[in-house]
């Protein structure tokens, strides 16, 4: 299986290399771009142009209102790059407002990275892997909330 990367140099954290560490044992393909906007092309090039079975859309959205709107064109961006190609893109965002301390930031950020890292990873494994975490409340950045 391969995964693919797609990443920006706008984010405070190298969060391709955080997930790079966590997907052993797959082939990988890592594309970084500017920034949020740049990342649906990307992810659709991963899949396309290099068999990418599954992408990781790594990005840090600014707090300016600025940076959570093209955070949300790029999601919209993502969708559709998914349904076009019938792939799994994880969008995985880390928005700098939820929390104005830098190494809380940096830690929400690694952490989110990893676990979402480990999604993939399981949705590789089919449809059904992941079913054993329905209804418990799961996060990626914070402590799980429960079901």
């Amino acid at each position: 299986m391969r995964v693919g990367i797609a990443d920006t140099t706008f984010a405070r954290v190298d969060m391709g290399t955080v997930a790079i560490a966590e997907l052993k044992n797959v082939e990988l393909e890592r594309y970084t771009v500017p920034g949020m906007k740049d990342l649906p092309v990307a992810c659709k090039k991963l899949i396309e142009e290099h068999q990418c079975d599954i992408v990781l859309a790594l990005g840090w959205v600014g707090k300016e209102v600025i940076d959570e709107t093209c955070a949300h064109e790029a999601n919209i961006g993502l969708i559709h790059a998914e349904l076009m190609t019938n792939k799994h893109i994880l969008k995985l965002f880390f928005h700098e407002s939820e929390t104005s301390d830098k190494d809380e930031q940096k830690k929400i950020c690694i952490d989110r990275v990893k676990k979402h890292a480990r999604n993939a990873l399981e949705l590789l494994k089919g449809k059904d892997a992941l079913r054993q975490f329905a209804g418990k409340g799961r996060r990626q950045g914070y402590m799980d909330a429960g079901g």
